[in-house]
Formats: C-alpha cells, structure tokens, sequence
C-alpha cells in the first residue's frame, strides 16, 4: 500500500514519485457511461485591447514575474463572474 504524507508535496516531490507509488483508491474509474456523457468544452479565446491601468497596478503584477498578465486576467475574470451573482 503506498505510503500517506504528513503534508504536500511540492510539485517537484511529486514529479519525482514512480506511478505505483502514487495512492489512486480516491479516484473513481471513468467507465463507458462517463464517456457517454462527456461534453468538449472549448477554453473561451481571448482578445487584444488597450487598456489603461495605474502604474501601481501594472508594477505590483508585473513583480510577480512571468505570467502577470494572465493573473491580471484572471482578477477581472473573478470580479466579472461576481457581478453575474
């Protein structure tokens, strides 16, 4: 029986773990009936605009490194998403 962990492991821990080692009982089999019900959901594209923010904002994202702009998406995507509720 694979062993449990205490904690989390990285990303890196978890690269390193051979495939048996892995503890996979949680996960329920995908048999016939859940392909017959699976749907391709199609990622929403995105589109190129010019947009003005304050300095502080673009600095404070762009100092989280590469990626900033998808985070910066995803924050207005969440605002989005609240005023729908």
């Amino acid at each position: 029986m694979p062993k449990r962990y205490k904690s989390e492991l990285s990303l890196d821990e978890l690269a390193k773990l051979q495939d048996e080692d892995i503890d996979t009982s949680d996960i329920p089999e995908l048999d016939d009936a859940f392909w017959k019900k699976a749907v391709v959901v199609e990622p929403e594209g995105t589109e190129q605009i010019t947009l003005r923010v304050k300095k502080s904002v673009l600095q404070a994202f762009r100092a989280t490194g590469k990626g900033y702009q998808t985070r910066m998406n995803a924050v207005l995507e969440s605002y989005a998403r609240s005023l729908k509720k």
